[in-house]
């Protein structure tokens, strides 16, 4: 079995995207690309004061993006060894406009479309799905005093803007695994079925998996 060339693992925020990008990259040997996010000074105070914190936090992270994945993804490396990342620079935008207000978000974007641009488009995305009180859980488990604050009605729009953005996409395939409260990181069974899912071949367009009543064989379906 093998993967396509350059996977993107995205997911809301406690998904296990990270967790997934980094047993993908490694049982594949593939070049693993990381968020840097803890380094975002203005996070911590996002978190606590949203409004007033929304634009320079995400200001802070395109650029940081953007600076990364124009190192990266520049590399010839993308095109021999494959590579799993983590994220979507467009991943900025979706955060910025579920962000800021209206004027902060004309002018965010128009920034972002400068900056945007030039950078290859991914063979597959992968969307870890799961309920905002599996994502909460999580949240609680990696135990970052920063994400203390984080809100369920937060992590739902956050939601929205993803399913809103891939219902756009017209030429890359999008896979969303159902997960619920699945934990991949113990059951090998569920990992192999998510690395079947993630390497069949697909066509643009969006493609769930459920794993919902997974116990030995889950029920998959496109569309």
């Amino acid at each position: 079995m093998t993967l396509p060339p350059f996977v993107v693992v995205e997911g809301n925020i406690g998904a296990g995207k990270t967790t997934l990008a980094r047993r993908l990259a490694r049982d594949f040997n593939h070049r693993l690309i990381l968020e840097e996010f803890s380094d975002n000074p203005f996070l911590p105070l996002f978190y606590r004061e949203p409004e007033r914190y929304a634009f320079p936090v995400e200001l802070f992270f395109m650029a940081e993006r953007h600076k990364q994945l124009h190192g990266e993804l520049s590399s010839r490396e993308l095109f021999t060894g494959g590579t799993v990342a983590d994220y979507l620079f467009i991943k900025t935008l979706l955060f910025a406009r579920n962000s800021l207000n209206e004027a902060e978000f004309r002018l965010f974007n128009r920034i972002y479309r400068v900056m945007d641009g030039g950078f290859p488009r991914p063979d597959v995305i992968v969307y870890l799905h799961r309920p905002v009180t599996a994502l909460q859980a999580n949240i609680a488990k990696r135990g970052r005093d920063f994400e203390t604050g984080i809100t369920d009605e937060y992590l739902t729009s956050v939601q929205t803007t993803y399913f809103d953005y891939f219902r756009t996409l017209r030429d890359v395939p999008v896979v969303l695994l159902e997960l619920d409260e699945l934990d991949f990181t113990t059951d090998e069974g569920l990992y192999a079925r998510m690395v079947e899912a993630v390497a069949e071949p697909r066509g643009p367009g969006l493609h769930r998996v459920d794993f919902h009543s997974f116990r030995s064989s889950p029920s998959i379906s496109g569309g």
